[in-house]
């Protein structure tokens, strides 16, 4: 029996009789987290307690990073108790733990180990993570499974209350949703305005498609891709609906991938939209880093089609470029 060692929750305890010198004792593997576990024992000139993993596998493919706190007594209560508190110790083999305790303990000794954490590196890389559910953990899959509802409530149209016509067809979604992200939409439902009658809504400046990409947005499930080609739809859409995180999304994607291409469409949603951060990455990509003589064909339609105020911030900035040193 005293090889036994008694788990509870995170805690384990060892009780070993008439421990004497010139012993040692190995316990039984016990479980905490996902490892087996050992302690051992042994007295010559001093008394050493090992805490090591069982050797398998999973213990050299993912060695555990143990922070644990030890409890050495006697139940004769010859001595007072010792206790050591270990932080985040790589533990792979009986030599990696040794703690060398006071060799006067002796009759009935009692070993605790509370594991207060264990982190594990992921197989594939990466930092290490708690093998036990932490709050955020918890947090992330209540996100997951509130998405996957959203997700089931938009494909399957489960208790839809309002229809969407676009340009090209019909959608169902839920005025709970839309009014919760739009301050728009929920003026719509809240005031005796025709689409709180008739439980309809006009988007007939979206496609279909872009439309569901909205929706998608609205209920979390979007995929990237989904949002990449349609950014521009988006972007209107944010904005005539005062969607402000999708409009901020919109803006930070546009400003990724400017090139000779884009940057002047882009630099024309910017000031239509009111996007600052767009406006001065078009701006600074064009004149600071000149690349608006990669584009002097199409600079002159452009200056004959822009807002007035916009060619003439356009010529400050060249002026700016151009100011000498």
């Amino acid at each position: 029996m005293d090889s036994r060692v008694e788990t509870i929750s995170r805690l384990a305890q060892w009780r070993i009789e008439n421990f004497g010198p010139g012993t040692y004792r190995k316990s039984d593997p016990f479980k905490v987290g996902i490892w087996n576990w050992h302690l051992s024992l042994e007295r010559n000139r001093c008394m050493y307690i090992r805490l090591f993993p069982e050797t398998s596998k999973l213990c050299r493919d993912q060695p555990p990073i143990a922070r644990f706190v030890l409890r050495v007594s006697s139940s004769g209560g010859n001595r007072k108790p010792i206790i050591l508190s270990v932080h985040e110790r790589l533990l792979r083999t009986s030599g990696d733990f040794v703690w060398p305790v006071d060799s006067l303990f002796h009759g009935r000794i009692i070993i605790d180990v509370e594991f207060l954490d264990l982190k594990v590196y992921p197989v594939n890389g990466g930092e290490a993570g708690s093998v036990w559910p932490s709050d955020g953990s918890v947090q992330s899959i209540c996100t997951q499974s509130t998405l996957r509802c959203l997700a089931l409530m938009l494909e399957d149209s489960i208790h839809a209350d309002v229809s969407i016509h676009t340009a090209e067809g019909t959608l169902r979604a839920h005025k709970a949703v839309l009014s919760a992200s739009s301050p728009v939409f929920r003026s719509m439902f809240h005031h005796d305005l025709k689409e709180k009658e008739s439980s309809t809504i006009y988007i007939e400046d979206m496609s279909q498609e872009s439309c569901m990409a909205l929706l998608s947005y609205l209920y979390g499930t979007i995929k990237q891709a989904d949002f990449w080609k349609h950014r521009l739809a988006l972007l209107g859409a944010a904005n005539k609906y005062n969607i402000v995180d999708l409009k901020d999304a919109c803006e930070e994607s546009l400003i990724e991938d400017i090139n000779s291409e884009n940057v002047l469409e882009r630099l024309q949603e910017a000031w239509l939209y009111q996007l600052n951060k767009l406006k001065k990455g078009c701006l600074t990509y064009l004149f600071d880093f000149g690349k608006i003589h990669d584009i002097r064909d199409e600079i002159d339609n452009f200056f004959r089609q822009a807002d007035r105020e916009l060619v003439v911030e356009m010529f400050q900035e060249v002026l700016a470029a151009w100011k000498p040193i």
